[in-house]
């Protein structure tokens, strides 16, 4: 990267999935593209990620589903069970003509690197893609007819047309761009970690070699299990609320909580408990949805414009969508700044509706009581084969990329 200002169609700040996957549709339709990232390698933490329809049909539009089919499973059910009473409460069939035919792409659970990986090969063999690594954005200046990035460490500077801030949840631009304040902690924390799915004995293997996604539903807590990397790790996430809660300490959400919060639980999910990884604890946060998230010639993208907590298994699909979107628009606009205005009139409202969503999913999941025997009691009457109440997170408004090269 040249140490003085020159001018790049377009900069992404941020590696992750988001911006490998902006990058990727940037370059699809036409544009330059450099991505810059502030780790000193390409990677991706985390274990398994869930990706709906939604996300298989982005994918597509991307062209690195058959990669990404590669080393994914796709599950026949999502399976929702009672995590004190081990009892099943209800479940989607995903191998169902009725499934088939009303979503046309599959779902996919998959581990997160897998599919990080996919995309970071993609942008590689993209001519148009230039990547950079150790590069920490300090901040956004920009005028009428470009963005200058500059980089912590270095006078070195980054000269582009426009740039797409994909750098996460506690994104350095989006503070400099949209003074909202911090992201929002739920209280709730989650362990996390895949290994190897022949460590899973007794119940445990038989739901692992069904291959099914199971979501053991609780008060103030949850367990969801699958299999990943072609069925041969199983994905284990346990997420609760803590008692402890503090803003300026790390004091919380520990081990002891979680074994006290779980203790209660069925056997199967007990058993589980010991296999659970604990080298890392994570706190979910979320924000409000924002009004916009372009400011010029600057775009928010991924968790950057929309964060959200986890419930409904769409993060990283509402980050591929919005690549999508936004490489749809470039190809639509010359101008990126007329591009961006038109991405986010097409995906603020409905990645807006998820994110606030995915708060009362969570909420219905970690009902305790009489609330909790309700909830069981109207979600069994359900069929199988019922999309009706998730069809609208499932189906986006299908956007054709404007260029495959």
């Amino acid at each position: 990267m040249p140490s003085s200002p020159h001018s790049r169609e377009l900069a992404v700040v941020g590696g992750g999935i988001g911006g490998l996957a902006a990058a990727l549709a940037a370059a699809r339709a036409g544009r330059e593209v450099t991505l810059v990232e502030r780790a000193a390698e390409f990677g991706e933490i985390g274990a398994g990620l869930q990706l709906a329809p939604n996300a298989s049909l982005a994918l597509e539009e991307l062209g690195v589903l058959d990669e990404v089919r590669r080393t994914a499973v796709m599950p026949p059910r999502l399976v929702m069970m009672d995590a004190l009473s081990g009892e099943r409460v209800t479940e989607l069939d995903l191998w169902s003509d009725a499934y088939r035919e009303r979503f046309r792409h599959p779902y996919v659970v998959m581990h997160r690197t897998d599919l990080h990986a996919a995309l970071l090969a993609a942008c590689r063999a993209h001519p148009r893609i230039t990547l950079f690594n150790s590069r920490t954005v300090t901040g956004a200046e920009q005028d009428a007819t470009g963005v200058l990035l500059r980089f912590a460490g270095t006078t070195e500077v980054l000269r582009a047309d426009a740039v797409v801030a994909a750098d996460g949840l506690h994104s350095r631009l989006r503070r400099q761009l949209l003074d909202d304040g911090p992201p929002v902690c739920s209280r709730y924390v989650a362990y996390r970690g895949a290994l190897p799915i022949d460590r899973m004995t007794g119940s445990m293997s038989e739901d692992a070699a069904a291959e099914a996604v199971m979501v053991w539903a609780g008060p103030r807590m949850h367990l969801v299990q699958y299999p990943v990397r072609r069925g041969e790790l199983y994905n284990q996430v346990a997420v609760f609320e803590s008692d402890r809660y503090d803003p300026g300490s790390d004091d919380w959400g520990t081990e002891a909580e979680l074994e006290e919060r779980f203790a209660g639980t069925c056997r199967t999910v007990r058993d589980a408990l010991p296999l659970i990884s604990r080298d890392r604890r994570w706190p979910l946060y979320d924000r409000e949805p924002a009004d916009t998230w372009v400011f010029g010639r600057v775009a928010l993208l991924g968790d950057a414009a929309h964060p959200m907590l986890q419930y409904l298994a769409q993060g990283a699909a509402q980050a591929l969508e919005d690549a999508v979107a936004l490489g749809s628009a470039l190809g639509a606009h010359a101008d990126a700044a007329d591009a961006f205005t038109a991405y986010t009139a097409r995906r603020g409202e409905r990645a807006a509706r998820v994110q606030t969503n995915a708060r009362r999913f969570g909420e219905i999941c970690h009902l305790e009581g009489m609330g909790a025997t309700l909830r069981n009691s109207l979600l069994r009457l359900r069929s199988p084969q019922d999309f009706d109440d998730i069809s609208w997170v499932w189906t986006p408004t299908r956007t054709t990329a404007s260029a495959t090269s």
